[in-house]
């Protein structure tokens, strides 16, 4: 068989490629043309050379592409691996380098080296220790024996490496080449891409925007770069400083610049006694404006952490006049305790001059329960329902088995009663029909139902925080701020710039839609009266509960009205109406929960002949955008009056700016001839007496 292949090989007219595939189909798995080499090759004691042609798959696809051949020469065995490497790659398979023979640097230095499959060997069993926790992964081994061999010889004094055995009989499925590129071995992240990527780790893009672009910049379809999500976030984490430390203290730096440049920035930090940061939390001008408007129902997410630090985070977030999520504060702590927070949330009123909002918005956590009815006594504390809601999972999918849907499903019925006795009445007899009673999940959702359940919530206003699509909403909207975690100075770049720009351009396009499809739905005046003074979120809730009043009938009693649906003959809705001072009230309390009049009360209305909803039932936190305010006088002294009269111009600017590709190029224009003459304006320094100019580059 030797003689034969070496003729075979030696004919000019026959190809090597063809030589190779011919022998491999007399099924020869080991090939040798030395009789230095004729020994028995085996990656591990448990698997053999010998393989049923039946149970193996021939690694040879028909390509032209190079084959291994016994006698290949290479100038270095890295060589020798790189080209094995591209085969197995076309192949559908990687390979690692397994045993050698020799020694560098003694004696005659590396004889011999054998490459085999990635799937070569049996992972040994491990013996499992009850202090470490075992990781349980599933070995991609099975005992594949295709391996190339390759000798070191030396002819005239010039040493290199030759092929002495080649076998490509695997014992498993080879991938397709869509699915190969996934191999660690040929998954590869260049000098020049992780460049890219660290640069726009700089600019705060999250990863999926990052590997977007980069397919965009290659010409490639999604999914095909040589690189995945995975390999970039490895990449950021092992390039971030290993002192978190000196992060943190640069984290004090960056806001102390920001502070700098904006006076009306606001920050405040704690030092440990070591003189390490602790705890740093941070809000803007724009953010303080914000909450004197909808400041009434604040969301404080604590759920998240900075995770390539571990650090607790939280934020405060409201909703806004047009149901668009809107940026208060931000806080940073080394450890999550009621110390922390309780330093958190007395920071936070100090940024919004003293001022408490109505209610607060939290996750299931018994230090900020403490710390909240501490700090803030006069502020009604709830918990946010989508952040109980995700727990589930996690704590009934394992105990109900096949029921979690239908117990999740009366879940849901009970939280949406009105009345607390039906609720207390439901919830025993859901413990009794899905046998909970002695579940501590359920006993502890029971003891804070006062904090989540709408029965007990109904009269207290949370803005529309309840509902999935704001919540929604909210979560999307911290995402953003999440995805720059490469660095902490980053993640307060992101915020500063997601709250001053980003956010407000996307808000005011929505906005824009939103008024182009607003439309009148009843005919009715007080329809056309609430469309004029309400944003389109608002406008849009009040006009379905308008639409619904007309199937309701309304009853005069001695005490009010009586409002039902017309196809019930008892029970419905005691709504109260004292026309002389314009005040009206109904017992499902919608109003007072979200701020809309409900269908009860404005069927009552309409039926007395009111052509206009009563302007406390128009609350400002609902209605459209003011006009902005009289410019100040070139008289006025007050510094902040004239900033936060620019502030809203340049709001203003953004809005109407972003409606069109020609009003962003004019904008653009304007503004770059407006910032060169205001750099060529002469500077006084403020108690200095000096004239100086400014001609830094923006």
């Amino acid at each position: 068989m030797i003689v034969e292949l070496t003729l075979l090989c030696g004919n000019a007219g026959f190809d090597r490629i063809e030589c190779c595939r011919s022998v491999l189909h007399h099924q020869m798995m080991i090939i040798y043309d030395d009789p230095s080499d004729q020994q028995s090759f085996s990656i591990d004691n448990n698997s053999s050379v010998e393989e049923s042609p039946d149970e193996t798959r021939l690694g040879l696809d028909g390509t032209s592409e190079a084959v291994p051949y016994i006698g290949q020469r290479f100038p270095t065995h890295d060589a020798a691996y790189d080209f094995y490497s591209d085969f197995a790659k076309r192949c559908g398979f990687s390979i690692r380098r397994h045993r050698t023979e020799g020694k560098e640097g003694v004696g005659k230095g590396l004889t011999r080296r054998y490459f085999v499959c990635h799937r070569a060997g049996n992972t040994p069993v491990k013996v499992a220790c009850e202090s470490k926790p075992q990781r349980n992964r599933k070995s991609s081994r099975c005992g594949c024996q295709a391996y190339m061999r390759i000798s070191k010889t030396t002819d005239l004094g010039m040493t290199e490496w030759r092929v002495t055995g080649f076998v490509n009989h695997h014992n498993h499925e080879l991938l397709e080449p869509s699915q190969v590129r996934f191999l660690p071995a040929y998954r590869a992240i260049s000098d020049s891409d992780k460049s890219r990527i660290l640069m726009f780790a700089r600019t705060g893009i999250s990863v999926q925007q990052m590997m977007r672009l980069m397919e965009l910049e290659k010409c490639v379809e999604p999914g095909f770069l040589p690189f995945t999500e995975k390999d970039v976030r490895n990449l950021l984490q092992s390039h971030r400083k290993t002192d978190v430390e000196d992060e943190s203290m640069d984290l004090l730096r960056m806001c102390r610049n920001i502070k700098e440049r904006d006076p009306n920035f606001k920050f405040e930090y704690m030092l440990d006694s070591d003189n390490r940061l602790e705890n740093i939390a941070w809000s803007y001008a724009s953010s303080v404006l914000s909450y004197e408007l909808y400041g009434d129902a604040v969301v404080f997410d604590t759920t998240h952490r900075l995770t390539a630090f571990d650090m607790p985070l939280g934020l405060w977030v409201g909703i806004n006049n047009y149901g668009m999520p809107c940026f208060f504060g931000c806080v940073v702590m080394r450890e999550e305790n009621l110390r922390s927070y309780s330093w958190a949330l007395k920071v936070f009123l100090g940024f919004m001059n003293g001022r408490a909002p109505q209610t607060i918005l939290t996750d299931q956590n018994m230090c900020l329960k403490e710390a909240i009815a501490m700090e803030m006594q006069t502020t009604k504390h709830t918990l946010c329902i989508w952040m109980v809601l995700a727990k589930f999972p996690s704590w009934f999918n394992t105990v109900l088995g096949e029921r979690y849907n239908e117990w999740k499903t009366e879940f849901r019925r009970l939280y949406n009663l009105e009345s607390v006795e039906e609720f207390e009445l439901g919830w025993r007899d859901m413990e009794s029909v899905f046998r909970l009673y002695s579940n501590r999940h359920i006993n502890n959702l029971f003891a804070l139902r006062s904090y989540w359940a709408l029965p007990y919530l109904r009269s207290h206003f949370l803005a529309g925080m309840t509902t999935t699509g704001i919540s929604k909403s909210i979560n999307s909207f911290i995402q953003r701020f999440l995805s720059a975690q490469t660095r902490l100075a980053h993640f307060v770049e992101q915020v500063t710039v997601s709250v001053d720009f980003k956010d407000q351009a996307g808000e005011q396009q929505t906005m824009q839609q939103n008024l182009q499809n607003l439309s009148l739905k009843t005919g009715a005046p007080m329809e056309s009266h609430a469309a004029s003074v309400l944003t389109p979120f608002a406008f849009s809730k009040l006009q379905e509960e308008l639409v619904l009043a007309a199937h309701y009938a309304s009853f005069q009693t001695d005490s009010g009205f009586l409002v039902r649906h017309h196809t019930k003959l008892d029970g419905g809705r005691k709504v109260y109406w004292a026309p002389r001072e314009g005040l009206i009230g109904c017992s499902c309390q919608q109003f007072e929960f979200s701020g809309i009049l409900c269908r009860h009360a404005l069927r009552v209305l309409s039926t007395r002949n009111c052509f206009q909803i009563p302007d406390r039932y128009l609350p400002l936190r609902w209605r459209k955008i003011p006009s902005p305010p009289r410019l100040p006088s070139s008289t006025s002294d007050d510094h902040g009056e004239r900033m936060q009269f620019l502030q809203k111009l340049l709001s203003a600017l953004v809005t109407e700016s972003a409606k069109s590709k020609e009003r962003l190029d004019i904008a653009t224009e304007e503004v770059s001839i407006l910032l060169s003459r205001i750099r060529e304006q002469a500077v006084t320094l403020p108690g200095a007496g000096q004239i100086c100019s400014n001609h830094q580059s923006f």
